[in-house]
C-alpha cells in the first residue's frame, strides 16, 4: 500500500540511493551476454535499467505488485516484458532465467523464504539468485537519520530495524531457508550528497514507504516536533549519507 505511488514520487524519496547502489548490485550476478535475467520488485526500474545496458531489452524480465511502478517501467523500457506480480507468486516456468535479481525488495515481502524460493524456481539450475537489503538495523541505512529522529519523540517506534533480513547474517539465512545453500554475504556501501536540510526533508513528505506513511499519520504538533528533532540530527549546510545493504548471492543447485 505504500508504494501504490507515483514512479516520481518514489524517486525522489529513494532513487538517489537506489540508483548508486544498482550500478554496484548488478554486478554481484556476473551477467554475461546472451543471458536472461529477472529483476523481482522492480519499481520504476533503477536495477532494470541496469540489467538492460547488459543485456537488452530481449534479455531482461521484471515484475513489480504496484501498477504505477510496473506502467512507469513499461514507458521507460519499451518492449520489455514487465508484469505485475509479487515475488511469492511468479508468472514464469521453471528454470527461464540465468540470474533473478531483488533490490530492496525482500524486506517488504510478504513471505521472505517463499519469495526467495519462486527466484529460485525460476533460475536455472547453475544460475543466481542475488538480494540486496538495506542496513536498517545497525544505523547504517539510508533513512537512519530520519528513524533516529522519530524515535527521540516517539521511543516506542521501531522504524524498519525489525524488518526481515536487515541484520547481519539474517538475509542469507532467508536464502538457507528457502533451499538456496551456500548464500555468500557481502557489504555495498553508496554516497548520497544533499545540499540542505529542505532537500533531504522534503521527500519524506510523499507517502512514500513505511517512512512516509509515518509523517502523513501525524497531526500537525507532532510532525513539528519530528521535524524539529531531524533538524538537530542533520547537520546544518551540505552533508553526506552513506548508506550500506547487506547483499547475498547464491548459486541455484540441481534438483
Amino acid at each position: 500500500m505504500s508504494f501504490l505511488v507515483p514512479a516520481q514520487a518514489y524517486g525522489r524519496f529513494m532513487g538517489r540511493f537506489s540508483e548508486p547502489l544498482a550500478d554496484q548490485f548488478v554486478q554481484v550476478a556476473e551477467l554475461r551476454p546472451g543471458q536472461r535475467a529477472l529483476d523481482v520488485g522492480c519499481g520504476p526500474g533503477a536495477l532494470t535499467a541496469r540489467l538492460v545496458d547488459a543485456l537488452g531489452v530481449a534479455g531482461v524480465a521484471a515484475v513489480d505488485p504496484s501498477e504505477p511502478f510496473v506502467e512507469a517501467t513499461r514507458a521507460r523500457f519499451p518492449g520489455l516484458e514487465v508484469r505485475v506480480a509479487t515475488a511469492e507468486d511468479l508468472p514464469f516456468a521453471d528454470g527461464t532465467f540465468d540470474a533473478s535479481l531483488a533490490q530492496l525488495v525482500v524486506h517488504f515481502m510478504a513471505d521472505p523464504v517463499a519469495g526467495l524460493a519462486e527466484m529460485a524456481r525460476v533460475t536455472r539450475p547453475g544460475g543466481t539468485v542475488a538480494a540486496a537489503v538495506w542496513n536498517h538495523a545497525s544505523g547504517n541505512g539510508p533513512l537512519s537519520l530520519f528513524w533516529e529522529a522519530v524515535r527521540a519523540v516517539d521511543p516506542q517506534e521501531e522504524g524498519e530495524s525489525d524488518y526481515a533480513g536487515v541484520r547481519e547474517g539474517d538475509l542469507a539465512r532467508l536464502f538457507d531457508a528457502a533451499g538456496l545453500a551456500g548464500a555468500e554475504e557481502s557489504v555495498i556501501t553508496v554516497h548520497v550528497p544533499f545540499e540542505s536540510f529542505e532537500q533531504w526533508w522534503e521527500p519524506y513528505l510523499l507517502g512514500v514507504g513505511p517512512a512516509g506513511v509515518y509523517v502523513a499519520g501525524l497531526d500537525e504538533d507532532r510532525r513539528d516536533a519530528l521535524v524539529a528533532a531531524c533538524r538537530r540530527s542533520v547537520p546544518d549546510g551540505p552533508f553526506e549519507v552513506a548508506a550500506s545493504s547487506w547483499c547475498v548471492r547464491a548459486t541455484v543447485q540441481p534438483a
